[in-house]
């Protein structure tokens, strides 16, 4: 059996990735509010970005995650294209959880089913980017730890969908945000504690790319893409300061007719 280490970097890539988590929530719950504030393709276009923020959130966290994780006796590598379709998995499973939440009459019914659809991509999108890992041995999961880090993704990701249509508060927002990054993080973990494997050593080079070659660029690439979304996100007016805006040019244009 190998040893894994998942702080091969020490507390650098937990506490980046915990980070990039919380924003990427963050971001999407702002979102999420705009959209429900919002109608026709304003609505349509807040909910793409939201979607696009958290699953962008997550899919950097994990892979921010993965840059401190080795095995004794093997190299790691990964595979690029299943690499980026778990990126694709959690955009567009992450999407069509928002959009339930977004445009469900029930709200109720849209909460259960865009929890359950959020927090299976969420999941998908971490076991799809494990299945790119490449070592010479074979991985093995603890069924019961998989099954207990599917239910966290779930649960955090329902209770992320709730304090999006039920938080106005920008403190409340900010903690529901680090809430569910610690959600996020603690399902990511729990799956790799699910891990165990057995070191097949070999001299054979392995395929794929390193993470420091492909992970490590496409993760600094999103994580700006998460910042600068935040800044034109907060730079925007809201609905309720774009309606005070109007009704202060009214009486302007009023007296000048």
């Amino acid at each position: 059996m190998g040893h894994l280490d998942h702080a091969a970097l020490g507390w650098l890539t937990p506490a980046l990735s915990y980070v990039m988590a919380c924003i990427g929530a963050a971001l999407g719950l702002r979102c999420t509010m705009r959209a429900l504030g919002a109608t026709g393709r304003s609505r349509r276009n807040w909910l793409i970005t939201a979607a696009s923020a958290i699953g962008t959130g997550i899919w950097t966290m994990h892979f921010v995650a993965m840059l401190g994780f080795s095995v004794s006796g093997t190299d790691i590598r990964y595979d690029v294209p299943l690499t980026i379709a778990s990126l694709l998995v959690a955009m567009v499973v992450v999407s069509a959880g928002v959009f339930a939440v977004g445009y469900g009459r029930d709200r109720v019914r849209a909460l259960f089913l865009g929890g359950l659809t959020t927090g299976l991509g969420v999941a998908s999108m971490h076991y799809l980017g494990m299945a790119a890992v490449r070592l010479h041995g074979g991985v093995h999961y603890d069924p019961a730890l998989v099954g207990l880090s599917v239910l966290i993704a779930v649960v955090a990701a329902t209770a992320a969908l709730w304090a999006a249509l039920n938080i106005k508060s920008p403190v409340a927002v900010t903690l529901a945000s680090l809430i569910m990054g610690a959600a996020v993080s603690s399902m990511h973990y729990t799956g790799m504690f699910a891990v165990s494997v057995r070191v097949s050593p070999s001299g054979d080079v392995l395929p794929g790319a390193t993470a420091m070659q492909f992970i490590f660029p496409l993760a600094v690439g999103l994580g700006s893409y998460l910042f600068l979304t935040s800044a034109f996100v907060a730079l925007s007016p809201t609905t309720g300061e774009r309606e005070a805006s109007a009704s202060a040019q009214r009486p302007v244009e009023n007296v000048a007719s």
